[in-house]
Formats: C-alpha cells, structure tokens, sequence
C-alpha cells in the first residue's frame, strides 16, 4: 500500500503513469461491453 501511495502522490510521473493505466484499462472495458453489445443484437440471418 506505502508503494502505491508513493507512486500517486510521490511524484507526478508516478501520478501519470497509474493514470495511464486505469485509463486503459477502463477503455479495454467499455471496448469490451460494446463488441458483446453489438454482438448479442446483430441478426444472425443477415449476411
């Protein structure tokens, strides 16, 4: 826990960095919901 606090507050490259990361890993989510989302309502019959 004291080595993510250091990175968060320590520094701003450290800031910068998690924020990089929760960042992509948000986009990586909504990516995901909206490719099964699309899936689940494409019509299978339609080519």
């Amino acid at each position: 826990m004291e080595l993510w606090l250091d990175l968060l507050f320590g520094n701003s490259i450290g800031l910068m960095s998690v924020t990089v990361i929760a960042t992509t890993i948000a986009l990586m989510g909504f990516y995901t919901f909206y490719f099964l989302k699309k899936i689940r309502q494409s019509d299978p019959q339609q080519k």
